[in-house]
């Protein structure tokens, strides 16, 4: 089923997001819809009234059958025990008053650029990246009485834009697997490095976030969530008594040491083939139990205690855990029904050949938005690019890097982004409130990005 309907799901989804403010709600009667409307177009013998609810079910039990979803969602669940490992050590107190003291972060200006520099630094996975700059700087911008969603913000925009641009990483080495299936003039390392300056979305996205970071400017929504955090500040992370910095720095350097380490482990000592879902994994697990090592042998917390904290911090993250299942099951489900080949369809109908790469930056971001996956997003629009690029003529670099950047547009403005989801947990900002003040800052930077593709399809391509 690739027609209009196949948008239906995603798009109750959004509606109901934005009527109730219920984003589980929202995905399980997506998935439901999406399931029925697959039901009805199969020639299944019972009714599909009868047989849609345990589809449902079925589609979300599903989830579980790839190893890389599994991860991520144990993931999810190990970085709550582990910001609370580190939060009631009293090591994240510690580190943000050693920070301030030696002038690292000695105002808020400086807390932004942290949050920043730290996201540029690591970007050799997205989730490690947002989890890292989140864990590091929530005190921080408690301390400096900044919002968790200026926050999430600020690790959600760098993220994903510098590990697109920065290519040693599973970003560059999933898309490269896309590219070789194409015989092009020049080989697909080469078109992948030329698409770093032609991927505006990223470029535009970063520029913005340090405008914010130098200028403590907010607009729209984020302004009043700053406004809303001046009135009532919450010291979430600095209510526990300051210990050692080594009891936050430890853990934070064996999961950024491991993760390197577990990639070119898994990659069979090629990091770039290296799976993040599991490198991410195992640094996380590791972590945890350095964590867990050295608060019992500081005689201050015994095994019974640290089991407790590492539940509580498991229990604050379980429905942002069950979003990002209900968003991989709701991708599952919209890739079956044919939304994103529906959606991607619309591009090659009677376009001037200067408007392709603005409408597959569109088109990229309009199925990351309604499927929450960019990197699926990816995996039906260079199909079709790439065949434009061959048989039109038309230049490679610009045609892959208005994908790449509609794919990362989409997920910055979706509340179904399991990388959303991430970084509201790693930041300890309520979804629904990332989304919003995060959407004005994305759809300004896409709208910018739209008519610099739009001026560039003239000059390279012509009227």
């Amino acid at each position: 089923m690739s027609d209009w309907i196949s948008i239906i799901p995603p798009i109750l989804a959004i509606i109901i997001v934005l009527w109730k403010k219920e984003v589980i709600l929202a995905l399980l009667l997506a998935i439901a819809s999406s399931e029925l409307l697959i039901l009805f177009s199969s020639s299944e013998a019972y009714s599909p009234l009868a047989g849609f609810g345990i589809s449902t079910v079925e589609r979300i039990i599903s989830v579980f059958q790839s190893d890389g979803n599994t991860r991520i969602l144990v993931f999810s669940l190990l970085v709550g025990a582990l910001l609370a490992f580190m939060r009631q050590s009293g090591g994240v107190t510690a580190t943000v008053n050693v920070l301030i003291d030696k002038g690292l972060s000695g105002s808020a200006r400086r807390s932004r650029f942290l949050a920043f520099f730290t996201g540029v630094a690591i970007f050799i996975e997205s989730n490690l990246s947002v989890l890292m700059a989140g864990i590091i700087s929530r005190g921080l911008f408690d301390k400096f009485g900044m919002s968790r969603a200026r926050l999430a913000y600020i690790i959600d925009s760098t993220s994903a834009p510098i590990c697109i641009l920065l290519l040693l990483n599973g970003w560059g080495a999933y898309v490269l697997g896309l590219l070789n299936t194409y015989e092009l003039e020049e080989s697909a390392v080469s078109i992948l490095i030329q698409t770093i300056p032609l991927n505006f979305y990223a470029l535009i996205t970063l520029v913005i976030v340090v405008y914010t970071c130098w200028t403590d400017k907010t607009h729209g929504p984020l302004k009043q969530a700053e406004l809303n955090q001046q009135k009532g500040t919450k010291k979430l992370e600095l209510d526990v008594p300051a210990s050692k910095p080594r009891y936050m720095l430890v853990p934070l350097i064996t999961l950024s040491v491991s993760m390197v380490a577990f990639m070119f482990i898994t990659g069979n000592g090629n990091f770039v083939e290296g799976s993040g879902s599991k490198s991410v994994l195992y640094a996380t697990t590791l972590a945890c139990l350095v964590a867990y090592i050295m608060m019992v042998a500081s005689k201050r917390f015994t095994h019974k205690k640290m089991t407790e904290i590492g539940f509580q911090g498991i229990s604050e993250l379980l429905p942002l855990v069950m979003i990002v299942l209900l968003s991989l099951a709701l991708g599952a489900s919209l890739k079956v029904l044919g939304t994103g080949t529906f959606i991607s369809g619309l591009v090659a109908e009677n376009l001037p050949l200067f408007l392709v790469p603005a409408v597959l930056f569109l088109a990229g971001g309009l199925m990351s938005f309604t499927t929450g996956t960019s990197w699926g997003t990816f995996a039906i629009l260079i199909p079709i690019g790439m065949p434009l690029v061959i048989n039109l003529g038309l230049p490679a670099p610009l045609l892959l890097a208005a994908i790449l950047g509609g794919g990362v547009f989409g997920d910055h403005c979706s509340p179904i982004s399991d990388t959303t989801a991430v970084s509201a947990v790693a930041s300890g900002c309520d979804l629904l409130e990332h989304v919003r003040t995060q959407l004005p800052y994305a759809l300004f930077a896409g709208g910018l990005t739209i008519l610099t593709y739009i001026a560039f399809g003239l000059m390279f391509i012509g009227a």
